[in-house]
């Protein structure tokens, strides 16, 4: 069964002959129709914020916390890895492999940039300075050298299809706080200040504005190879739905011509995902923390080699966080649709879908062999819950005993808990 890939590009501005970049705004000049426009809609929020009811107005600070709710303290804290909670762990987790809580830290300035294919454009909140420059090495030194010093600021930018890797990268390794958020909750984030308007330097400043009220947890610096691995494992899922679409068109071709092409181009392919499938246990089994982790997913029944990559790859965070936290991560844990006298079902929503992938077809697996898994599974179905809230279910059940697995170093073992 093929899993589809779905890639999220960036649109690039591509700017005529050699683009030119305007030198940074004074703090007189910078006050231009755009940041009067995001600062008169700033001062409607604000008053509309005062009357609001409850906490809705306050600044999220700690990520998927309060979707999640508090763990059920009334259930067994001991580290069985087939267990529904994990066992107690005197660090709190972070929250998609980020770093510190910014909520409570002082910044002089938040800086936002708006990223694309060919530039960058750089704002801050308070507004004082706005400027384009070159999405390139060279750029990146221009910013470097323009920004407050390290450490005084915060720098948030949109994920926006891997071309904001380098400049994260490079601010990063210059002592940097850097977030790098979801542009969804950037741009819902703009429609309720009342900004309508959209151009890449409006955006700049809305980046900032949502960096200094909502305060993101900062991005800490991965693994030097879990780039290069992340990237692998994408083109090996990438390669394999090219492959599975000329399986298809070769069995309704009836030319000759056609079905040697798509014979040959078959055979190229296979060629090229054993390559990369080589490449990636190479890579993995260079590295002693990947190799440990992999060593114990794939005791688990049901979990094999492409289901432990793709996690090590994709899911940095597996062992990191709680039950709760790692399975919205993901995106299988069931959210409220609640309003008044109104129960709506419980639907999944968001998360990695790469991920749900390949536990939807290791889940496919386990629930005829795993012992755990197959027993959770009857249950629930003894209990008349419908065959895909099964299996999204026993996702989520194999989720986390892999993820107390690996924070507790622990392999499997055939006990239902």
């Amino acid at each position: 069964m093929p899993v589809n890939e779905v890639a999220a590009s960036a649109a690039g501005v591509r700017l005529a002959g050699k683009p030119h970049y305007p030198c940074m705004l004074s703090k007189d000049a910078s006050i231009s129709e755009n940041t009067h426009a995001v600062s008169v809609a700033a001062e409607r929020s604000e008053a509309a914020t005062e009357t609001a009811a409850d906490d809705r107005s306050k600044p999220l600070s700690s990520g998927l916390a309060e979707n999640v709710g508090e763990p059920d303290r009334r259930r067994f804290s001991g580290s069985s890895p087939n267990s529904r909670q994990s066992g107690r762990n005197t660090r709190s987790p972070s929250s998609y492999l980020q770093g510190r809580d910014t909520s409570k830290m002082e910044f002089a300035s938040v800086i936002g940039i708006d990223v694309s294919k060919d530039k960058l454009d750089v704002a801050d909140w308070p507004a004082s300075f706005a400027e384009c420059i070159a999405n390139d090495e060279t750029g990146h030194s221009q910013l470097l050298t323009k920004l407050p010093k390290p450490g005084s600021c915060l720098v948030v930018l949109e994920a926006t299809g891997r071309y904001e890797k380098r400049v994260v990268l490079e601010l990063l390794n210059a002592g940097h706080v850097v977030s790098v958020v979801n542009p969804r909750q950037v741009r819902d984030f703009a429609k309720a200040l009342g900004i309508l308007a959209k151009t890449d330097r409006i955006d700049a400043r809305v980046i900032a504005r949502f960096g200094e009220q909502v305060r993101p947890r900062t991005t800490e610096k991965t693994h030097e190879k879990q780039d290069e691995l992340d990237q692998l494992v994408t083109r090996r899922r990438q390669l394999i739905a090219l492959r599975t679409g000329e399986e298809n068109r070769i069995g309704t071709a009836t030319s000759k011509i056609v079905r040697r092409s798509l014979q040959k181009n078959i055979k190229h392919l296979s060629r090229e995902i054993a390559t990369i499938v080589q490449e990636i246990a190479r890579l993995v089994k260079s590295d002693d923390e990947w190799k440990g982790k992999s060593e114990i997913l794939k005791s688990v029944v049901g979990v094999g080699e492409v289901t432990a990559t793709t996690l090590i790859a994709e899911l940095p965070e597996l062992g990191k966080l709680n039950r709760q936290k790692i399975s919205a991560l993901v995106g299988i844990a069931p959210f409220n649709r609640d309003s008044g006298q109104f129960r709506g079902r419980r639907m999944i929503y968001g998360g990695r879908r790469s991920v749900r992938s390949v536990l939807y077809m290791a889940v496919l697996s386990a629930r005829q062999h795993n012992p755990v898994i197959r027993a959770f599974a009857e249950r629930l179905k003894a209990k008349g819950k419908l065959p895909k809230v099964v299996l999204v279910a026993c996702m989520r059940k194999l989720l986390v005993m892999l993820n107390t697995m690996i924070k507790t170093n622990t392999h499997w073992e055939n006990k239902i808990a």
